[in-house]
C-alpha cells in the first residue's frame, strides 16, 4: 500500500492486484464462512453514522460479528459531527480505543479530516463523492455471472453520482468496460472521469460518456441509482422531469437486449426502475445486496487480518 496504514476512502486507494485479492478473499468467505470466523478475534471497528441506513450498517455489523470482532455504533445523523466536538478531537480519539473506523459521511471533506489525525484504518461506507463498498460488492456480483469481466460492458443510467464515481474507478482498476449516461447537467465529474479513462486507456478498456440513451448499443448489464440522494435538494418533480427518460423499463431492457439489471438501493419503485424490472428474473439487486456483507468481509479482512489472505484462492 502506498500508507502504512490502510485507508479506504475510494476505489482508488487500491492496485488492481489488491482489488483482485480482495474480490478472491470475498469468494472464499462467501463460500467458507467458518474459515474466517476468528479473523478479527480481540478487534474492534467503529461504525459512524450521519447518514441513514439499511444495507450498509445492517452488513458492517454482520460482517464484523461473523469474522469474531466487535462493532460500536457511533449514530452522528443528529448533524453533531463536527459540533459537539471537532472531527481531529473525534478521530483522534476513536484511534486510542478502536482498531478500524468505517465512516457514512456526508462531505468526503470529512474522511480526508479522520485520515489526517486517525492512527488506525477509514473505511468509507459512503461520501458524497464515493461508494467504494458498494463498488466491490458489484464487482463481486458481475464475477458471479461473467467469467472474463474485460469483455463486459455495463452502463450507468442516472445521476453521476458518488456510485457512478465507484463505477468508473471499478471499471478502469478491475477491469470492465462502462459507459456512463447522463443528463447533460448532471455528468460524472471531470477528474473523477479523467483518472479512469487514463487507466481504462492503458488496459485497451472503453469508457464512453454520453447523454444518448442510443449508445446502449452493446451493453450486458445496465446499471441505475436513486435520482434524489440523501442531501440533495432536488424535489421529486424536478427529478421525474430530469431523469424519467432514463428510468429502467422492461421495454428498455428488450429493446436493447440487456441481459441483466443492477441497482444499488434504495429503489424509488416507479421513478428510476419499474416493479417488472427489480423483480424479473434478470434482477441482480438481491446479489448486489447480499453481496455487501461478503465484500465488506473481505474488505476487512484485508485492512485488519491480511494474513488471513494468504493461499486463499
Amino acid at each position: 500500500m502506498k500508507n502504512a496504514i490502510k485507508h479506504s476512502l475510494s476505489l482508488k486507494d487500491f492496485e488492481t492486484d489488491q482489488l483482485v485479492a480482495i474480490i478472491r478473499a470475498a469468494k472464499r468467505i462467501k463460500q467458507y464462512p467458518k474459515l474466517f470466523s476468528e479473523a478479527l478475534s480481540g478487534k474492534t471497528v467503529a461504525t459512524l453514522y450521519e447518514k441513514p441506513s439499511l444495507r450498509t450498517r445492517v452488513t458492517f455489523e454482520v460482517g464484523i460479528n461473523k469474522l469474531g470482532g466487535r462493532c460500536v455504533l457511533l449514530d452522528l445523523s443528529d448533524g453533531g459531527l463536527g459540533k459537539r466536538e471537532s472531527v481531529k478531537d473525534l478521530s483522534q480519539n476513536l484511534s486510542l480505543w478502536v482498531d478500524a473506523i468505517v465512516a457514512r459521511v456526508h462531505s468526503h471533506k470529512t474522511l480526508d479530516e479522520f485520515k489526517v489525525f486517525s492512527k488506525v484504518p477509514i473505511i468509507n461506507s459512503l461520501s458524497d463523492w464515493y461508494h467504494p463498498c458498494q463498488a466491490l460488492a458489484d464487482i463481486l456480483t458481475l464475477e458471479e455471472q461473467y467469467s472474463d469481466l474485460e469483455k463486459v460492458t455495463l452502463a450507468y443510467l442516472g445521476d453521476g453520482n458518488n456510485v457512478a464515481h465507484s463505477l468508473l474507478n471499478a471499471s478502469a482498476l478491475y477491469g470492465f468496460n462502462l459507459k456512463v449516461i447522463t443528463p447533460k447537467n448532471r455528468q460524472v465529474h471531470p477528474n473523477v472521469l479523467a483518472f479512469a479513462q487514463s487507466i481504462a486507456d492503458s488496459k485497451g478498456l472503453r469508457i464512453e460518456t454520453s447523454d444518448s440513451l442510443d449508445t446502449l448499443a452493446g451493453v450486458d448489464v445496465v446499471y441505475t441509482d436513486t435520482w434524489i440522494s440523501m442531501g440533495d435538494n432536488t424535489c421529486e418533480s424536478q427529478a421525474r422531469s430530469l431523469f424519467m427518460p432514463y428510468q429502467v423499463n422492461q421495454a428498455l431492457m428488450e429493446r436493447h437486449g440487456i441481459k441483466f439489471f443492477m441497482h444499488c438501493q434504495p429503489i424509488h419503485r416507479g421513478l428510476e426502475a419499474t416493479d417488472d424490472v427489480c423483480d424479473g428474473q434478470h434482477s441482480l439487486i438481491l446479489n448486489q445486496s447480499e453481496n455487501r456483507l461478503w465484500a465488506q468481509c473481505a474488505l476487512l479482512v484485508y485492512t485488519l487480518a491480511p494474513e488471513y489472505l494468504q493461499g486463499a484462492e
